[in-house]
């Protein structure tokens, strides 16, 4: 598969079956994602893999508090957060075989400094969304479907995250990736803005 037919095939799947991923391709996603660029060559980026039944419900539920508390957040009525409740807990949205969390150890750092570490933090978060850009790239070359989650970042829930992957304060979660093969065939949708839109030569 050529790499314009992956990223023009690459889109968010919310939706999954069943079917369980081959220990192999997780292996092959994380592969992928660490050949990203990382800021100071610190590669200081950790992938915490939710296989077992337990962890998944309890990183499951996690995300579905996550999203209620975005839907609120934005202000929606309680029959639109009830559509959402119905969709997560009776449809599966977000139900995956397997999630990723990316994590960076805040710890590991070039510059020294207080001065320096809202740039190293800002570094740091960069280096592991490229590791997770290239980490759904490839899993759309192995069939598979992923969506990235945010919401697991709200106070409270991404305390929970960390304890659940069993780190500590000094890790920081950047995202959750539920990875599996869709349930449904994904229909990338356009984007809103054309590449004249978003694009300046100075």
């Amino acid at each position: 598969m050529e790499l314009e037919e992956v990223i023009r095939r690459r889109t968010s799947v919310r939706y999954f079956s069943e079917k369980p991923v081959a220990e192999e391709d997780i292996k092959e996603l994380i592969k992928s994602a660490i050949r990203a660029p990382t800021a100071s060559g610190l590669e200081n980026w950790i992938f915490v893999v939710f296989r077992s039944k337990e962890a998944r419900e309890k990183l499951y539920e996690l995300i579905a508090e996550g999203m209620e508390v975005y839907y609120r957040a934005v202000k929606l009525p309680e029959e639109k957060i009830a559509k959402l409740r119905k969709r997560i807990y009776k449809e599966g949205m977000f139900r995956a075989p397997v999630y990723i969390a990316v994590f960076i150890d805040k710890r590991v750092r070039f510059l020294p400094g207080k001065e320096f570490d809202e740039v190293e933090f800002i570094w740091s978060v960069e280096s592991a969304s490229m590791a997770i850009q290239n980490l759904m790239l490839k899993a759309v070359e192995l069939g598979l479907g992923t969506v990235y989650v945010g919401v697991t970042n709200f106070e409270g829930i991404e305390e929970r995250v960390r304890e659940l992957a069993g780190l500590d304060e000094n890790y920081y979660l950047v995202g959750v990736i539920p990875v599996g093969y869709p349930k449904n065939e994904p229909k990338p949708k356009k984007r809103k803005k054309s590449v004249e839109d978003v694009t300046r030569f100075i």
